[in-house]
């Protein structure tokens, strides 16, 4: 691929927790502003990855262990397991030709786009992602983080009778879950080629290609949406922007232009149109894809194609 790639992928949550940090809050930074790491957006990509039957090396997968008295545990594979899965190798260890593991490390889809760090006994490899995904910044003000008590079906099986303060200790649990009342999170990306160019030299890769750009294209546009868990559901792909230019050319962070309000649907103003509009003859390709049914996409860009995400065809 001779181009370089720049964009933005927008999450939408409603009554969901994209991304909490440990005590189960939305991840946010000390002036109280929510975000999203870039782990949480990567994370249903390399799901719908899998899904598809493609090779992801860094996802979080188990074994069964035996013990000695017929004892069994479930506990996640380490990162020499998974690699000897998917590459069908019968042990890292023996493996000595590094070219080879750099080899097998470029056919898996995720370390393709994210890169990797193979820190693994004689095999410590370094892998700079032609894709990077900066962190997700909330744009809507009004967001709120909401407590839910959720009771259990069953009580605490150690728990006694009466608790230390007398209270009836046989009753079901309680827990809680913690969402966001809405939230819309922004996250900036590049695509670089040109990252690979030391691999490619090496003959460990064939380098970025348009088919793993358009792999990436169609996980940046659903993967969300696709992903239904218990705190995901509520979450969807809203925004997702492809600049398309020259390889010499560079832009800065997109999403930091953009703003978000609601009005009769919600208002999604793009901000850097000038920007774009003064640089047209370096840019091949500008889409917009968006939920026109409840956004409507505030911009002035001759060159963009604006495309319904779900049928994507032009609005």
């Amino acid at each position: 691929m001779n181009k370089r790639v720049y964009g933005i992928i927008g999450i939408k949550s409603i009554m969901a927790n994209w991304n909490a940090d440990f005590s189960g809050y939305p991840k946010s930074i000390s002036t109280g502003e929510v975000f999203g790491s870039d782990k949480a957006l990567k994370y249903p990509m390399k799901k719908m990855w899998e899904n598809h039957g493609e090779k992801v090396l860094y996802i979080k997968t188990l074994k069964i262990d035996e013990g000695k008295k017929g004892e069994t545990k479930v506990r996640p594979k380490s990162l020499k397991e998974r690699y000897e899965e998917i590459f069908e190798v019968e042990d890292l260890k023996k493996e000595k030709d590094n070219k080879k593991v750099l080899t097998n490390l470029f056919n898996a889809i995720d370390v393709k786009n994210f890169g990797a760090t193979f820190a693994e006994e004689g095999n410590n490899i370094g892998i700079t992602g032609a894709v990077q995904i900066s962190q997700g910044f909330n744009k809507y003000e009004h967001t709120e983080a909401q407590e839910q008590q959720i009771l259990s079906p069953f009580r605490d099986g150690k728990a006694k009778e009466k608790s230390k303060d007398g209270e009836d200790a046989s009753s079901t649990t309680l827990g809680t879950k913690i969402v966001s009342n809405e939230a819309h999170y922004f996250y900036p990306f590049t695509i670089n080629p040109l990252t690979y160019k030391s691999f490619i030299e090496m003959g460990v890769t064939e380098g970025y290609t348009e088919e793993d750009y358009l792999k990436f294209k169609e996980a940046a546009l659903v993967s969300a949406t696709a992903f239904n868990t218990n705190s995901k559901v509520g979450c969807e792909n809203e925004l997702t922007i492809f600049v398309e230019i020259e390889e010499e050319l560079y832009l800065p962070d997109l999403a930091q232009y953009i703003t978000f309000e609601k009005e009769d649907k919600d208002v999604i103003t793009l901000g850097f149109d000038e920007l774009l509009n003064s640089l047209e003859d370096s840019i091949s390709n500008i889409e917009i894809y968006y939920n026109p049914y409840k956004t409507t996409i505030k911009a002035n860009i001759p060159k963009a194609k604006y495309l319904n995400i779900f049928t994507r065809k032009e609005v």
